[in-house]
């Protein structure tokens, strides 16, 4: 099956899904995913700006054709391919979300800082809807957090890793470490505590139903609720 064919199935069944769900859970946005044009956990080399948008805009084209909500681009570990993928949703009017893997350091594979790729991707397209973290494990990118500063507020959502080992040790693992469901979601607390904007949370490598049940657990608490309104 085509690649495109594929796409569309998998938008029709979210579209069938809202218009089933619609009574119940009003408001339901359907996301189009784009993934990373390598290995999430290993840059490309030498991968520009141009190149990268060439490469995503037939997927977003697709997308946005389809008339799906937003695009979602996942995993990523240059800002270069960020920034390519920013424009190439500007281009066909589709809002779009970015969210950036980080190594145990808190660093992108790359080694830039998060706030030197949030702040270069907002300053070079006008920036997308808004950042997400994923595929690390909080321990990883909480120190870097908790230092602050105007660009952390850019950041709305969170899909962590239930384990903690590095993206080296997850490549070579030949189980899936599922770590401590309830640790990953005290983390959760403390950043939610800590980031009261953050209102999308998911989980990445290693979770299953028990941490998004304790992540739902701890992010919906009465105390957390009201300080995320404060």
């Amino acid at each position: 099956m085509e690649f495109a064919e594929i796409n569309r199935i998998g938008i029709a069944l979210m579209n069938q899904l809202r218009a089933e769900y619609d009574l119940v859970i009003p408001q339901i946005l359907v996301g189009g995913c784009v993934g990373p044009r390598g290995d999430g956990y290993w840059p490309e080399q030498g991968v520009t700006v141009d190149a990268a948008e060439a490469y995503h805009r037939e997927q977003i084209a697709l997308y946005a054709d389809a008339e799906v909500d937003f695009v979602s681009a996942m995993t990523l570990n240059t800002m270069a391919e960020a920034i390519g993928i920013v424009r190439a949703a500007q281009v066909h009017g589709i809002g779009v979300t970015i969210s950036f893997t980080v190594e145990t350091d808190g660093r992108l594979p790359t080694g830039n800082t998060l706030q030197e790729a949030i702040e270069t991707v907002d300053a070079a397209t006008g920036g997308p809807a808004y950042y997400m973290i994923n595929c690390a494990h909080p321990a990883h990118f909480e120190p870097v957090l908790r230092r602050g500063g105007a660009w952390t507020q850019r950041i709305l959502a969170l899909r962590a890793n239930a384990s903690r080992q590095s993206h080296a040790e997850l490549d070579e693992a030949v189980t899936v470490d599922a770590g401590d469901p309830v640790e990953l979601g005290q983390s959760y607390a403390e950043l939610k505590e800590l980031m009261p904007q953050l209102t999308v949370f998911g989980g990445c490598c290693g979770t299953d139903h028990r941490h998004i049940g304790s992540i739902c657990a701890v992010v919906s608490a009465p105390r957390l609720r009201s300080r995320a309104v404060a």
